[in-house]
C-alpha cells in the first residue's frame, strides 16, 4: 500500500476531528474535545499560529496525523486510525514532526500521554527515544532530547 505525507493544511481540520474521535485508545469524542477547548476553531488558530504538523493519506482518506508546537517544542498531539496502525506511519508522523521541531530550533520535544503504561502509545513513545519525565496532573509528561 502506498502512503503519502503531506503538510497540514487549514482544510484538513475536519479530518484531524474524524481521526481522533476514531481512534481505540484514549478515544476522545467531539464533546469531549470541545470540553477541552479543542474545537475546529482552536485547531485553526493554532496552526495559524506555532502549531503545524503532517497527515498520511492512504486508499483516499487521511488515516493519521501529528501536530507539534514550535515555540514549546510539545509533540500536541498524534493519531492513526484503527487498521493502519502498526504500518510504519506513526513512525514517520513521528519523525517528520520531529524533524521539523528540530528545525525550528527546538531541542528538547515534550508531550503528555496516558498514564497506563499498557496502551500502545508509551511503548510506541520509549521505542522512539522518548524517556518519562514527570508525572503531574494525571498526566505521564515525556521528553526527548535532539542533537
Amino acid at each position: 500500500m502506498k502512503y503519502d505525507y503531506r503538510w497540514i493544511e487549514l482544510p484538513d481540520i475536519p479530518d484531524l476531528f474524524a481521526i481522533r474521535t476514531a481512534t481505540d485508545e484514549n478515544n476522545l469524542s467531539l464533546k469531549q474535545l470541545a470540553d477541552l477547548d479543542i474545537t475546529p476553531e482552536t485547531v485553526r488558530q493554532k496552526l495559524l499560529s506555532s502549531y503545524q504538523g503532517w497527515l498520511c493519506r492512504a486508499d483516499g482518506k487521511t488515516v493519521g496525523f501529528a501536530l507539534g508546537d514550535r515555540l514549546t517544542g510539545e509533540l500536541w498531539v498524534m493519531a492513526v486510525i484503527p487498521g493502519y496502525i502498526k504500518n510504519g506511519i506513526g513512525s514517520r508522523l513521528l519523525q517528520l514532526t520531529e524533524e521539523w521541531l528540530r528545525q525550528c530550533g527546538c531541542r528538547r520535544l515534550w508531550l503528555t500521554t496516558d498514564l497506563d503504561t499498557s496502551l500502545r502509545a508509551y511503548s510506541f513513545y520509549l521505542k522512539h527515544g522518548w524517556k518519562d519525565d514527570r508525572i503531574e496532573d494525571g498526566l505521564r509528561y515525556m521528553a526527548k532530547h535532539l542533537d
